[in-house]
């Protein structure tokens, strides 16, 4: 075939896409000319320091340790892994409404998007170790994404079209929650023999900051109405047994990031009465620490209203599963 009937041949085929499409296909062009023919373009992009392929409950995802410690997932993988397809009719990777990916773009997931999924939903392009483009997204986005459907199922919120994600999701949860996403990537790719032996101090000083702020409304009156509604406790206005406390650490500040609830409990010690000066949210930094805190607060509210009254062990059973403590072995359930 002639230069010239190939010339025929991709005009006509460019002609039945769509002008979403022909967009995306010429920016990916042009940045991948860019970057080919331009040695400089070595320093446009960051350049991954380690990869590998994670294996989660049996979904195969790329990913890439970058060089300022972002992990980051590919992003064909990351869509496959939830149940679609990786390739959006017309092209069209992000909502031009919304400006969010399309498969979270949906109308009826917008009232359980947070600040977090939006800071982390926008697409990285960074070179694998030996060069080559790729795109991804933050490994954070994974489970932020899995929460926001889990969240709309149990509101009863979701499509017929969007409950196989939904079951994705809690597939995923459960397969990298013993760990964490982050560990998961690190083991994956190699990267855990180089990393830092203070990258544990590092995460408490991401969530504890030591001032104190004053949150309130932190824990909002439904959690613990949702509490006691599983236990079957009556309600008399807001009055709390103790037990309530030693739940709250158990599901919440244990499960939040390793070492964080020893970390609180050392600075902000009880007295001889079991009371402590301030609430432990107050010691939680703005930018992490307390944002982290209020998302897992409405996790527990949305997975707890999935439970009828009185089944306070098996809603307990299903936060054990899904937010194991750091070193504890993960649940199994083998029916009856």
């Amino acid at each position: 075939m002639n230069d010239s009937a190939q010339s025929v041949g991709g005009l006509a085929r460019a002609e039945k896409l769509s002008p979403e499409r022909r967009s995306v296909i010429a920016s990916n062009a042009a940045r991948t000319r860019w970057a080919t023919r331009h040695d400089s373009a070595q320093d446009a992009f960051p350049r991954a320091t380690h990869e590998g392929t994670l294996d989660i409950a049996g979904f195969k995802i790329q990913c890439a340790n970058l060089p300022d410690g972002t992990r980051v997932l590919s992003r064909a993988g990351f869509v496959r892994a939830m149940g679609r397809t990786g390739k959006v009719k017309g092209g069209q990777v992000y909502s031009p409404e919304s400006k969010l990916p399309i498969f979270i773009a949906a109308e009826n997931l917008k009232a359980f998007t947070d600040t977090l999924l939006l800071e982390n939903s926008n697409e990285i392009v960074f070179r694998t170790p030996h060069g080559v483009l790729s795109i991804g997204y933050r490994a954070e986005l994974l489970t932020s994404v899995c929460s926001l459907f889990l969240k709309a199922d149990a509101a009863r919120k979701l499509r017929p079209n969007q409950k196989h994600i939904a079951e994705r999701c809690r597939v995923l949860l459960e397969g990298f929650a013993n760990v964490g996403i982050n560990a998961l990537v690190d083991e994956a790719t190699g990267f855990q023999e180089v990393r830092d032996r203070k990258a544990l101090q590092e995460i408490l000083k991401k969530y504890i900051d030591g001032r104190l702020y004053e949150w309130t409304n932190t824990f909002p009156t439904s959690f613990f109405k949702e509490i006691f509604r599983l236990k079957q406790w009556e309600w008399k206005a807001g009055k709390m047994p103790s037990l309530v406390g030693r739940y709250v650490n158990d599901l919440v500040y244990a499960r939040l990031a390793p070492d964080v609830l020893r970390t609180l409990r050392e600075m902000n010690p009880a007295d001889e009465k079991g009371r402590r000066k301030v609430h432990h949210h107050r010691l939680l930094t703005r930018d992490i620490g307390h944002p982290e805190l209020v998302r897992r607060i409405h996790e527990l509210l949305g997975m707890a209203r999935a439970f009828k009254p009185g089944e306070w062990e098996p809603f307990k059973s299903l936060v054990y599963r899904t937010f194991p403590k750091n070193g504890q072995t993960m649940e199994l359930d083998f029916g009856d």
